[in-house]
């Protein structure tokens, strides 16, 4: 059974990868919109998939300032903790699903 002094170092730890991941998959997301709008305008076609992952960019650009502040903050805050990871898990799940959609939406 972990002590509360061991689940704080824990929290801590888990933000601490939150945000330096969540801010590099927003560029994963922006990469991703550049790449479908290139084949958007070859094909003269429009997708979906980059509205989902603008919206997912945004989510997780969430993730990051959430965890960001969750270190910052003198007092730290555990509701922060607990809202970036449940914004990280969200948005590495729809990004999952984009590329799901993806696959199946851009045909070549």
């Amino acid at each position: 059974m972990q002590t509360p002094e061991q689940r704080n170092q824990l929290d801590e730890q888990t933000c601490r990868m939150i945000c330096p991941i969540s801010a590099a998959m927003v560029g994963v997301c922006l990469t991703g919109i550049g790449l479908l709008r290139v084949v958007a305008a070859v094909e003269r076609t429009t997708t979906l998939a980059d509205d989902l992952l603008a919206l997912d960019a945004i989510l997780f650009l969430v993730a990051t300032l959430v965890s960001y502040f969750a270190l910052r903050v003198p007092k730290r805050l555990h509701r922060l903790e607990r809202i970036a990871d449940a914004a990280f898990i969200a948005s590495m799940t729809l990004l999952t699903a984009v590329c799901f959609f993806i696959t199946y939406s851009v045909q070549t």
